[in-house]
Formats: structure tokens, C-alpha cells, sequence
């Protein structure tokens, strides 16, 4: 990505002691921000637009300012206000390349690629803005399919999940139908059937026999005497 742009100020002769301070804090702040010391550049200009709010260059350069500290919201705030401003064609391109970079920086790319098309319309020879705004698409590209991709591994794994929970709950319903089963019903091995088998022949033989002697006993007590 290249390039912010930054407005240099120049003081023009026969401005008033206010605008000579206003103007002081401004060229100080451009000393700063282009020896690399953006914090304090950003104080400076600040301070310049507490005499004068209505300043464009001021805000165009605090914008800058800020944006060079990390601060991409309030720099599209910035950068939106002064794109609202009918300024001439070439401060309006450079207002709309720092937003689409702003709006880069946020990785909100079709906003940034929206910008860098409105700067072209008022600049279509600025390179540096063709630049961006090719970068811009590519990112926004990468960025749906990452999104694209985030949404099949969320749409997988949900149904990985679906898929267990039946499986849970069939695995929890066979478990339930075993236990309300009788306990005449439930398997058991050949070797228990058979011993199984084996006592009730056994019991049935004994009371097969049982029977024989109660018969035997109830004949042998009703003989009746002879007259």
C-alpha cells in the first residue's frame, strides 16, 4: 500500500497574529510529521485547530496524523467530514485516497475500494491510488473466501455434532428399551438354558413322584372293612 498524503502549509505575507500562531502550530506539526514524529505532530495540530476548527488543512493533516498513529476510526471520521467539503478536484482525490487507505487499514475493503474510485474520478492519473485500489480488491477477495471457508468449517462441524447427538440419543433409547424389558426376555447363554431346562424336568419329576405317594397313601387309608 503507498503513501498518505500530507499538505504542506505556506504562510502567505500579511495574516494576522492569530493566524501566524495557527499557522506556526501547523508548519511545527509538519516539521514533526515528516522527521517521524507523529504523536507530537498530531499535539501541534490539534492545538492549530483549537484557534481555527473550520481549518481544512489542519484537520486534512491531523487526519494524517492520526492515521500514521494507528488510529484508523477517527481518521475516516476525519476524512469523511472533508470529503463532504467541495474542495478543488486534486485536495478532494488526496482527501479520498487517505480514506480508502483508512478504510484498508480497517480491512473494511469494500468501503476502501469505493473511496479509491472516487479519488480516481478526480484524479484518474494517480498511481499510487490505482495501486490501492487493485490491493484493496485482492484483500476483499481473500477475505470472502476466508469467510467463505470459516462457514463450510462452521457448517461441518455442526453437523458432525447433529450426527453424534442421534447417535447419543439412539445409543440412550436402546439402553432404555433394555432396561424396561422383563427379565424372562433378556438373553441368556445355551449353558443356562440348559441347566435351566434341567431343573424343571427335575422338579417335574419330583413332583410326579410326590403325587404317586399321595395316591398310594389316600388308597391304602379308604379301604373299607368288610361287613
Amino acid at each position: 500500500m503507498k503513501y498518505v498524503f500530507l499538505i504542506v502549509l505556506f504562510i502567505l505575507s500579511g495574516v494576522d497574529s492569530f493566524s501566524q500562531k495557527e499557522n506556526s502550530l501547523l508548519r511545527q506539526g509538519n516539521r514533526k510529521f515528516e522527521s517521524g514524529n507523529f504523536k507530537e505532530a498530531e499535539k501541534d495540530y490539534r492545538k492549530a485547530l483549537e484557534l481555527n476548527k473550520e481549518s481544512e488543512k489542519g484537520r486534512f493533516n491531523l487526519g494524517t496524523a492520526v492515521y500514521k498513529n494507528n488510529n484508523y476510526e477517527e481518521a475516516t471520521k476525519i476524512y469523511n467530514n472533508l470529503a463532504e467539503k467541495k474542495s478543488d478536484r486534486n485536495v478532494q482525490s488526496k482527501v479520498l485516497h487517505n480514506l480508502g487507505n483508512s478504510y484498508l487499514q480497517s480491512k473494511e475493503y469494500k468501503k476502501s475500494i469505493q473511496a479509491y474510485k472516487d479519488a480516481l474520478m478526480n484524479n484518474p492519473k494517480n498511481l499510487d491510488t490505482k495501486y490501492n485500489l487493485e490491493y484493496a480488491k485482492m484483500m476483499l477477495k481473500k477475505q470472502q473466501q476466508q469467510q467463505q471457508q470459516n462457514q463450510e468449517d462452521k457448517d461441518k462441524k455442526e453437523d458432525k455434532k447433529d450426527q453424534k447427538d442421534q447417535k447419543d440419543q439412539k445409543d440412550q433409547n436402546q439402553k432404555n428399551d433394555q432396561q424396561q424389558q422383563p427379565q424372562d426376555q433378556r438373553k441368556i447363554s445355551k449353558n443356562d438354558a440348559e441347566r435351566m431346562l434341567e431343573a424343571l424336568k427335575n422338579d417335574e419329576k419330583k413332583t410326579l413322584q410326590k403325587v404317586k405317594k399321595q395316591k398310594a397313601k389316600v388308597q391304602v387309608t379308604g379301604i373299607e372293612k368288610d361287613w
